[in-house]
């Protein structure tokens, strides 16, 4: 018979290693709901920005299906659609919520005015224009990340262009007024323009059936290059926009090294590769304690130059050999 001593010993030691038991339960997986306002890509053409983004993650110890899980969602380049989408992975209770542009950033903090769940915020344009953030030193509110602003960048695209079209003194710029981040992105291409003394005409779609009509009467006025921003509706319409302005024959400058890869002239703009890696540091900083309202939005640091020849040859321009030699990347 056990001594009533040792009994009571026994019930003790139980009650004191419960607690034990139940801290040595696994840790919940953090949970990252990741929206894209773009189309899903095809199968066999994976997202070269959303894979870096992914890398950026493994770099920093995390394994996608065990230390971490990962939620996608893709608009299809609809802002009703992306809204209800990150209405959605807030109500599925991510851990944080990465959104790549300005548009998918907006619908991201407007779903989270009420249930603050972290948002990092990436590629968009000009957070503090946008409404995004406070300012870029000190986010406030639930919304950090990265930035692709630049001030300099759209005198620098417009010199550049300058440097390889002689005599250059009437551009064009494709945009759309339905993203706010495009509208922002011409009031700056409008000042380098005033700047550098060149005449800008504006090429406003909203639709993409208006794209050759809309570029043929900048061609009537007798533009002689265009500037093309990589934004959603430009980035969703790329072989379409390509198309026409191949066959108007005008010198190109693209924010987005992507249209040059597809035949466009050339590009002069922040890496989105290493852009959409570094947004995994914000994930990870997060996921330590960190508050998004104390983590300042980082600016591009990284930019390339990159020349497409044979798209040069097909329009009959010589690119400097000073201007090429400054290039990242010559496509041959």
């Amino acid at each position: 018979m056990m001594e009533r001593r040792a009994f009571i010993g026994s019930l003790a030691g139980g009650l004191l290693a419960a607690p034990f038991v139940a801290q040595a339960q696994p840790a919940k997986v953090p949970r990252i709901g990741v929206l894209l306002y773009t189309a899903e890509p095809r199968p066999g053409q994976p997202n070269q920005a959303l894979e870096a983004f992914r890398g950026g993650l493994r770099d920093l110890g995390y394994i996608e299906g065990q230390t971490i899980a990962l939620e996608y969602r893709w608009a299809g380049g609809s802002n009703q659609r992306a809204a209800k989408l990150a209405a959605e992975l807030v109500r599925m209770d991510m851990t944080v919520i990465v959104s790549a542009g300005t548009p998918a950033t907006q619908v991201a903090k407007a779903a989270t005015a009420t249930i603050p769940v972290p948002v990092v915020m990436t590629a968009v344009g000009d957070p503090v224009g946008s409404g995004i953030v406070a300012s870029l030193a000190r986010p406030g509110g639930n919304v950090t990340g990265l930035s692709l602003l630049d001030t300099e960048l759209d005198g620098k695209r417009i010199e550049l262009l300058k440097e390889a079209v002689p005599g250059l003194t009437r551009i064009a710029m494709l945009w759309s007024p339905n993203d706010p981040g495009m509208t922002l992105a011409f009031g700056r291409v409008e000042a380098a323009s005033r700047t550098l003394r060149l005449t800008l005409q504006s090429v406003a779609i909203r639709d993409p059936a208006e794209v050759p009509e809309a570029l043929h009467t900048a061609e009537m006025g007798r533009i002689q290059a265009l500037i093309v921003t990589a934004q959603p509706f430009t980035i969703r319409h790329q072989i379409e926009i390509l198309n026409v302005v191949s066959r108007m024959r005008v010198p190109a400058m693209y924010t987005d090294r992507r249209f040059v890869e597809a035949g466009g002239l050339m590009a002069y703009g922040p890496s989105l590769i290493d852009v959409y890696r570094r947004a995994a540091t914000y994930v990870d900083r997060i996921l330590k304690g960190a508050k998004p309202a104390d983590l300042p939005v980082e600016q591009p640091t990284k930019f390339e130059l990159v020349i497409n020849l044979k798209t040069a040859k097909a329009l009959d321009l010589t690119i400097p050999p000073s201007l090429l030699q400054r290039a990242d990347q010559v496509i041959e």
